[in-house]
This record gives C-alpha cells, sequence and structure tokens, in this order.
C-alpha cells in the first residue's frame, strides 16, 4: 500500500458523500469518500492510502483528463515479471510503486530515471487519520 502523509486542506460534502483535499508537500491530493466522520476537517493531519495496482503510469502526458491526482516522478527501479511489472516510482523523495502488466511497461519502455506521472482516481484513495496510520 502506498501512503502519503498530508494536512487536510478542504472537505466538500453533499449528502453522505465526500470529497476532501488533501496537501502532501505543496501538492493538492483528493479523495472520494463515502463515509460522515467529523475528523475530516480542515487543519486534520492524515495518510492517503491508495494501493500499487490502482496507480496508472503516462510519460509525456499532455492535454486536459479528469484525473485530478497526478505525481510528477522518476522511475527508480522496473522488476518485469511473465505477467506484471513492479515499477518503483521517486515522487518527491519518497517510493510510490505501481504494479501495472508488463506489456504496458514494455509499451512505455520504461527504464530508471524516465519522467512519468503516476494517475491515481480520487475514488482510489483511502484516508487514514494519524492513528490509523501507524
Amino acid at each position: 500500500m502506498n501512503r502519503l502523509r498530508g494536512t487536510i486542506s478542504a472537505v466538500e460534502s453533499a449528502g453522505h458523500v465526500r470529497l476532501v483535499d488533501v496537501n502532501v508537500n505543496g501538492a493538492t491530493f483528493s479523495a472520494i469518500l463515502l463515509e460522515a466522520t467529523e475528523r475530516l476537517r480542515p487543519g486534520a493531519a492524515v495518510t492517503l492510502a491508495f494501493k500499487e495496482t490502482e496507480v496508472s503510469l503516462a510519460k509525456n502526458l499532455s492535454g486536459l483528463i479528469s484525473l485530478r491526482n497526478r505525481l510528477p516522478a522518476q522511475v527508480r527501479a522496473v522488476e518485469k515479471g511473465q505477467v506484471l511489472a513492479k515499477v518503483t516510482l521517486d515522487y518527491q523523495g519518497l517510493d510510490v510503486v505501481s504494479i501495472i502488466t508488463t506489456r504496458s511497461a514494455v509499451r512505455l519502455d520504461l527504464k530508471p530515471g524516465d519522467a512519468v506521472e503516476a494517475l491515481v482516481k480520487a475514488n482510489e484513495m483511502t484516508i487514514l487519520h494519524d492513528t490509523e496510520a501507524e
């Protein structure tokens, strides 16, 4: 599980749905949650958690896309298996891991040092409160 520590900067609510913005080292990430908790308030320290299989990768991405969670990163390592590849990224000095198909890793010609963007949909982000993250 990938984890990024940050601080809630905004919460937008509609019924039981919450759109939560989290500041991580100056970058804003968004999570859509279907839970109602009073601990989701601006200023609260939290950890964003997201599965490695939910991290898509792009090279030379241009144009508009709906994904708000974009992590400009550099490839640290690529481990290719028969079907899946594990790609370890450097995002602001933090490790972020993506599990993609080996076919995709080959098509993208991923190698250490490559600049990529990691993409995660807001509904794939989970928010852990500091006591849960430890």
